[in-house]
């Protein structure tokens, strides 16, 4: 009897012995994936970093990667494939990618709030459905073209389920970062367009979970139908049986108190058996994590932890694979011939047609301008992950062949690419403000509410910043405190950046205020003051990336109508008392606020005022020096410190600089200006009789003030004169002052710089001097420069008369 010689080949093993006993590493399971994994990473943000100078979402990157890994470019190279990317090695690929994919779906499905698309409006859900219904309409269209060319013998009703669906879909995800990259996210087209991706979202999932109850190997009916009700009775188990255990869990995790272990485990095990359960009905195992993530709980901190556990391994390591995993798959030499190319050109048009027209269409009739319905009749044509998934499932359940795959996988990619140039190019939002009066610390009307903003990086800026506040607040019945406390964060590469969206208020710009349920460890410091105190403390967060953040500042400054903003020092006082950078992108924010600002701006330069800790309104005890040079920037320094020293625990003493008759404070020097626009400075002349950008008689008329109200208030207000004659005289009178708490200075007064060399322009000649380590390391400046309208040249909010007020930010 004859045997075969036919042998399957033996399983791959998990671990190798290693290169010492004549093993190849490539020949195991695990060493092979590690592989595969670092190769994917590095490529993919390789690819990323090349891409972010065109504003492109991470995906992209993503999905671009796993094309030229795969057959379409790199894995042209079968030897390339057979040592990275053998074919025994995909199963576990895959795997691995899906179970990654899971919990992102979970992670999806958690930021997306339900109740938020019960309150859509009927503006956002009219452009929802004509989203929709007209690319799935030409979707279907569109696939009968496909069957009579390229796709003959695939199955007539999944497939044109498949390529509506594939058409149709808008990714959320994607979406939420493209408009936090415009700062579009809080405009009326930004929120319309998240309104309308979220209803699109979920409409997507249940005619995806359509089309795989159709595109099983039993054709039957009746199977689908049996598919369809037990993925309705599954719904309702998770609604009525699992969102109760959710809650409890939510529940019995407090605000303030770590999220117990077993309760993660339980909600990830979860996820795990749900998406088992999915796809043992025949739907697929992503809905199973994507329902457990809709009926989480969003409120309390258990979502936030389970999304902080898990995200960035998800997001960094596990979904790049499932991009690969597709790009292996995709092999766009199979687009040739004219046919082909034409086919993708019909994919792609009836793509952008359906969504952008329709889009447009609807938007026109419910009465948005026309080039806000052109940018979201572009922003609602984004693909991106939720694509792919189809795209995927289609292949995998053999609707699509290689070659319309690769077809929609290039209408996904173009679609996505060319979202963020055409939205810029066509709609760029006019921030609009009203004018208003209060632009400086320095005013005729020295009762009127004074409004702060101030921002901060860290926990590291808080304690000097409250304490600056405390001592600011004035003991006037009728003068008033407000403070927009600000905390700057940069926008992430995250995914939960999406949930912003949720949170971001009518303010034109992306920050939201806190509600009880969502505190920000930051802002809590500010919200304990100001039960404490008789201040009104507004705590906000911006959100953006650091090379832009400063519009956000600004812009929120006006919008306030705030007199001065008080930034962080972009340095750091370390225990050995030198100043450490915290990086350059904090440096070239605030000299991008001091260009643009519509008002007033201080720079603190933080040395603890006041101790680590807030110091409580009858502790106070400070030493406040203003010291004075003359120009506005040293009168509104000047007005500050009159404002700070109503405090009673606060002794403020001024210290004017003169020179001999006949000579200046700048000796010789030239004095150099920054002016609005970088490119070019301004030499200032001072020559006798002159100062930097006002006048004598200002200065004089201010110095009036300044002497009557000191007469009035002997105890808190002392005054010396300092009779310099050279730059080491400045110097040594200034020592006298490093043992104060906090010094006042202009940022620009005529006076020559006290070093030679400064790594801190935007301090001035006075500012870079007492910043330096060697001048104190325990007294706190803060640098102060005068809003003057003649210098506004490039403002970032244009002001118009008849633009409506913002309404100002509700206290928590």
């Amino acid at each position: 009897m004859a045997t075969s010689n036919v042998t399957c080949p033996a399983p791959m093993k998990a671990t190798s012995n290693g290169a010492f006993q004549h093993e190849n590493p490539l020949d195991y399971a695990v060493p092979l994936i590690i592989l595969q994994i670092c190769v994917v990473v590095t490529f993919t943000r390789f690819i990323a970093f090349l891409c972010k100078p065109l504003k492109q979402p991470r995906v992209i990157a993503e999905i671009i990667g796993g094309i030229l890994l795969g057959p379409s470019a790199i894995g042209r190279s079968q030897k390339f494939l057979d040592t990275v990317f053998p074919k025994r090695s995909l199963t576990v690929l895959d795997t691995l990618a899906n179970i990654g994919l899971l919990f992102f779906l979970f992670l999806v499905g958690l930021e997306l709030d339900m109740r938020s698309i019960k309150k859509t409006g009927h503006k956002a859900l009219a452009i929802a459905l004509c989203g929709i219904t007209v690319p799935f309409v030409l979707g279907i269209g569109t696939s009968f073209v496909l069957r009579a060319t390229i796709s003959k013998g695939a199955e007539a009703v999944p497939f044109l389920v498949f390529m509506g669906v594939a058409l149709s879909i808008t990714a959320f995800p994607v979406l939420a970062r493209i408009l936090a990259e415009l700062k579009l996210l809080t405009t009326d087209v930004g929120r319309i367009a998240m309104s309308a991706a979220a209803v699109n979202d979920v409409a997507a999932w249940i005619l995806l979970a359509l089309a795989i109850s159709l595109s099983g190997d039993d054709t039957s009916p009746l199977i689908s139908l049996w598919v369809m009700l037990t993925g309705a009775a599954f719904i309702l188990f998770a609604v009525f049986a699992i969102r109760p255990l959710l809650a409890y869990m939510a529940k019995r995790s407090p605000e303030g108190e770590p999220v117990k272990e077993l309760y993660i485990c339980i909600t990830l095990t979860l996820v795990l058996a749900c998406s088992f359960v999915t796809d043992t009905i025949g739907i697929h195992a992503l809905f199973g994590a994507f329902v457990v993530g809709i009926i989480m709980p969003k409120d309390g901190p258990f979502a936030g932890v389970l999304i902080e556990k898990i995200e960035d391994l998800v997001s960094g390591i596990f979904l790049p694979l499932y991009f690969v995993s597709s790009g292996l798959k995709t092999d766009v030499a199979t687009i040739k011939g004219g046919v082909s190319w034409a086919l993708l050109a019909l994919v792609i048009f009836n793509a952008c047609f359906g969504k952008i027209v329709g889009t447009v269409v609807v938007s026109l009739l419910c009465k948005v301008p026309f080039r806000e319905s052109l940018a979201l009749g572009f922003l609602m044509n984004t693909k991106g992950l939720v694509e792919l998934i189809v795209l995927n499932i289609g292949k995998d359940r053999k609707v699509l062949n290689d070659q319309a795959f690769a077809i929609c996988v290039l209408m996904a990619l173009f679609t996505t690419f060319i979202t963020t140039p055409i939205v810029m190019a066509v709609y760029k939002p006019a921030r609009r403000g009203a004018p208003y009066k209060h632009k400086t610390i320095q005013r005729k009307d020295r009762d009127s509410e004074l409004r702060v903003l101030a921002c901060f990086h860290s926990t590291r800026n808080i304690p000097t910043l409250i304490n600056l506040v405390e001592s600011s607040r004035g003991t006037r019945k009728r003068g008033r405190l407000c403070i927009y406390a600000m905390h700057l964060m940069e926008l992430s590469e995250r995914s939960s950046a999406i949930s912003m969206v949720h949170k971001a208020r009518n303010d034109g710009i992306p920050f939201w205020n806190r509600t009880e349920n969502d505190k920000d460890q930051m802002v809590i410091a500010f919200q304990t003051y100001e039960k404490l105190s008789s201040v009104n403390v507004r705590p906000m967060t911006a959100i953006s990336a650091l090379n832009n953040i400063h519009e956000d500042i600004c812009t929120s400054a006006h919008q306030k109508r705030v007199a001065i903003i008080i930034l962080p020092f972009h340095k750091h006082q370390r225990v050995d008392g030198t100043m450490e950078s915290l990086g350059h992108s904090f440096h070239v924010i605030n000299q991008l606020v001091l260009s643009h600002a519509p008002c007033s701006v201080g720079i603190l330069v933080d040395r603890g005022l006041g101790g680590t800790s807030q110091v409580q309104a009858s502790d106070v005890s400070f030493n406040v020096v203003v010291v004075f040079f003359g120009g506005p920037d040293d009168n509104e320094a000047l007005a500050y410190g009159l404002r700070i020293a109503e405090h009673p625990g606060i002794v403020l003493t001024v210290v004017k600089f003169m020179s001999p008759p006949g000579t200046t404070l700048s000796f010789g020097a030239k004095l150099v200006g920054v002016a609005s626009d970088k490119s070019r400075t301004i030499v200032i002349d001072d020559s006798e009789g002159s100062n930097h950008g006002g006048n004598k008689n200002q200065d004089e008329q201010y110095w009036t003030e300044f002497l009557n109200a000191k007469s009035s208030n002997e105890e808190s207000i002392k005054y010396e004169e300092k009779l310099v004659e050279s730059k080491s005289d400045i110097e040594t009178a200034l020592k006298e002052l490093s043992r104060s708490n906090l010094i006042l200075v202009g940022r620009m007064p005529p006076v020559a710089p006290l070093v030679s060399t400064s790594d801190c322009p935007e301090l001035g000649p006075i500012g870079s001097y007492l910043s330096s380590s060697s001048f104190s390391n325990s007294a706190s400046v803060l640098v102060i420069q005068q809003y003057n309208p003649s210098t506004d040249m490039h403002p970032l909010v244009m002001e118009e008369f008849d633009c409506p007020e913002v309404p100002d930010t509700p206290r928590n």
